[in-house]
């Protein structure tokens, strides 16, 4: 979800060395477009429920193999620049940077308009953190020495731990900890699955947890957490992450598209052009995945059977 490093590796396309895992092709036989379609997979799953509804659909109804490609953020843009990449259809305007912004301001990269949902990344804490410690009404209550103490682990010993995501993921955990004068040390779970997994065992060991997280999200909902308001930030943190010392804004997530995919297939760009997600949808797709475990595919198609009249309207 979500916000990624700003170190962009446009080497890798420009030397030709695109890695990718990618699922698909598709035997349809319905008629239609050749071109493979490549869609970006982010690294967590409201992305994976909406490519494969996107793949599906393309596949059905334009008859287009879809490629689902599991990229690093850091190269995405950068390969949608040069075609190696087609779409992604989820993306955070807060984890969105100058320099991945200057492809959108060069052409070579187009901005498809909102998906429908609204995100909010943030800090967010255990239900029984607030329990075990009241003061935490307030971010100022990070401060107090018995909440430090009671976030500490034996990796951080005696700072307190601010549980991060994925280092690829563009957070300002580590700048809002030194800006904020926060005793604390922040770690990396690795993914969004390691932090639902730690936020489990944290909790049956009574021990609160405060990590990097998002809403909207199944696991918000189902583990009860908590978003912990932070000031507002006195700049503009994706321009001056040093400095980073206030709260994630809201983010109206939207779609980019390849700029060379209207002439790849123009049916294709004028679905992803219209298709839509709203927050509403992905909070009644999430928890099928992420709390009982279904694949992502499986829910697209469940979704895609339930919602003809809307999706119909994306091929028109």
């Amino acid at each position: 979800m979500r916000l990624q490093s700003k170190k962009l590796a446009v080497g890798l396309f420009a030397a030709g060395a695109l890695l990718f895992a990618a699922c698909g092709g598709s035997d349809s036989g319905s008629a239609g477009g050749t071109e493979t379609i490549r869609i970006a997979r982010n690294n967590w799953t409201a992305s994976a429920i909406e490519v494969e509804i996107v793949k599906q659909l393309i596949e059905a109804n334009l008859g287009n193999p879809v490629e689902i490609v599991d990229i690093d953020e850091n190269a995405m843009i950068p390969g949608m620049s040069t075609g190696d990449i087609d779409a992604n259809v989820e993306v955070w305007p807060s984890g969105f940077s100058p320099e991945e912004q200057a492809f959108v301001d060069d052409g070579s990269v187009v901005n498809m308009g909102d998906l429908g949902a609204i995100g909010k990344i943030g800090w967010f804490v255990t239900p029984n953190a607030l329990e075990q410690f009241p003061q935490l009404s307030s971010w100022e209550g990070l401060k107090d020495p018995a909440v430090v103490k009671g976030f500490a682990t034996a990796a951080t010993g005696a700072q307190g731990r601010m549980l991060a995501m994925d280092p690829s993921f563009s957070g300002y955990e580590e700048q809002l900890v030194k800006n904020l004068k926060l005793d604390f040390k922040v770690q990396y779970s690795g993914s969004e699955a390691a932090t639902q997994a730690e936020i489990v065992s944290a909790t049956e060991a009574g021990k609160p947890v405060i990590m990097y997280y998002w809403m909207p999200s199944a696991a918000v909902g189902k583990y009860g957490l908590k978003n912990l308001v932070l000031p507002k930030a006195n700049v503009d943190c994706a321009l001056e992450a040093d400095k980073c010392d206030g709260d994630y804004p809201e983010d109206v997530l939207f779609k980019l598209a390849s700029a060379k995919l209207e002439a790849k297939d123009a049916k294709v760009f004028n679905f992803l052009k219209k298709y839509k997600m709203t927050t509403e949808e992905q909070l009644a797709t999430l928890p099928a995945v992420e709390l009982d475990g279904k694949p992502a595919a499986e829910i697209a198609a469940e979704w895609i059977a339930a919602n003809k009249a809307t999706w119909s309207e994306w091929f028109k």
